[in-house]
């Protein structure tokens, strides 16, 4: 059996994803309001496939529990998935992490051994150094307790794939016992399994999106370079590119395409989190530094191309709110991002539309002031200047609604 403490995107991926392979499974979480909607067989965000995944193993053999003595009683294996955000200087708060493992430990009252399970991305060492030590500290209890990580590898508008159909499973793991346990829990899934240490399971997460981070940084700031030398087709220049058989037609094209910057929860957390570590230990990657730096200053310069022989009293639409398409995650999306830097310029003037995440945006940033429209047509009619700032599939058609100034700024259309 199976406690996940968490039950975000990855916490709920992670604990319907073993309900799926037919194990018992607990969900704790701190959030009332979450645990509510999940028990009415709804879930508190947008993701495809995972409201009729939940409803087929609700109160059948995934639980959304508070007896958190009695899942912990019953489990050997408890996954923590709760957030470690930014922190000081941009490394990871560990403070939510902590608090999870000190209500496992205070709830275990017998000798079977368990195994703890980081899933929440943490930076490099902190499992050997933090956590490791920090559980063996709870005395004679901690004799029978392993302690692992198993880093996620989600896209948001893709979890149940990612998780269903995972390219790889990794294990930061240092003892053979849950090691062999964590094999057991994933061995029906037929997916390749990479044992390795602690740190190396956590550095192998922070690789991943770093790696993703740097490729939008560079290709925004080579669509900059393009802009600055003028007479290139921006669009067509990556789309060339892509082709090249080197990228052996994968995915990560779609990360190398210029747009409005990296958003989301993961890739400005993680990337901050890994340059603060570096830093901590005594070394500074050059290259994170002004990924981070590009990424930071890329709304800067949309806001200019915007803006750009507009009044200050003249409205200006803005077409996409959530970090990218197929999502209503609002979490550090560089609509916010533009939107500001708008307002701070002084156009106070402005209109906008997402298919659904117009209500996140509005309980995420309550003090930016816009016009929240219905559709994309309104913030068009509304609007003298409009600027495509996510992706979504709809916004393809705004040419067909006249011959307004469009800033296509994920060049899409």
């Amino acid at each position: 059996m199976v406690t996940v403490f968490g039950l975000g995107f990855v916490g709920l991926t992670t604990a319907l994803g073993f309900a799926h392979l037919g194990y018992t499974v607990y969900g704790v979480d701190v959030d009332e309001k979450r645990k509510g909607t999940l028990r009415s067989g709804q879930i508190p965000f947008f993701e495809p496939y995972m409201e009729d995944v939940l409803n087929e193993h609700l109160d059948k053999n995934f639980f959304v529990t508070d007896d958190i003595e009695e899942a912990i009683k019953n489990s050997e294996y408890v996954f923590y998935c709760v957030g470690t955000p930014y922190g000081e200087m941009g490394s990871a708060d560990l403070t939510y992490l902590f608090s999870a493992i000190d209500t496992t430990v205070d709830a275990i009252k017998d000798e079977k051994f368990r195994v703890l399970v980081t899933k929440s991305t943490i930076p490099p060492s902190t499992t050997a150094e933090k956590i490791y030590p920090y559980v063996k500290s709870k005395g004679k209890i901690a004799d029978n307790i392993g302690v692992a990580n198993n880093p996620e590898f989600l896209r948001e508008g893709h979890c149940w794939e990612d998780f269903i159909e995972a390219d790889r499973i990794v294990l930061g793991c240092n003892d053979g016992r849950s090691k062999e346990m964590l094999l057991d829990l994933y061995r029906d899934m037929n997916i390749p399994i990479k044992c390795v240490s602690h740190s190396t399971g956590e550095f192998i997460k922070y690789l991943s999106n770093t790696l993703l981070a740097t490729l939008i940084s560079y290709s925004n700031e080579m669509s900059q370079v393009a802009d600055s030398i003028g007479g290139i087709e921006i669009a067509e220049a990556f789309k060339i590119l892509h082709m090249d058989k080197r990228w052996n037609n994968c995915d990560m094209t779609s990360y190398v395409y210029p747009g409005c910057g990296y958003g989301g929860y993961c890739l400005p957390k993680d990337t901050s989190a890994l340059y603060s570590q570096a830093k901590a230990k005594g070394f500074e990657p050059q290259i994170l530094k002004n990924v981070i730096s590009t990424n930071d200053n890329i709304s800067k310069a949309i806001v200019k191309k915007i803006t750009s022989g507009l009044n200050r009293d003249q409205a200006i639409g803005i077409l996409g709110l959530s970090f990218k398409p197929e999502s209503d995650d609002v979490r550090d999306t560089p609509a916010a991002k533009i939107i500001k830097a708008m307002i701070e310029a002084g156009y106070k003037n402005i209109y906008t539309y997402d298919p659904i995440a117009i209500k996140e945006f509005k309980e995420k940033y309550p003090s930016i002031i816009v016009n929240y429209c219905d559709s994309a047509k309104e913030v068009y009619d509304n609007s003298e200047v409009i600027a495509v700032v996510t992706a979504w599939e709809e916004f393809k058609k705004i040419k067909e609604f006249g011959d307004k100034k469009i800033i296509d700024c994920r060049y899409m259309l």
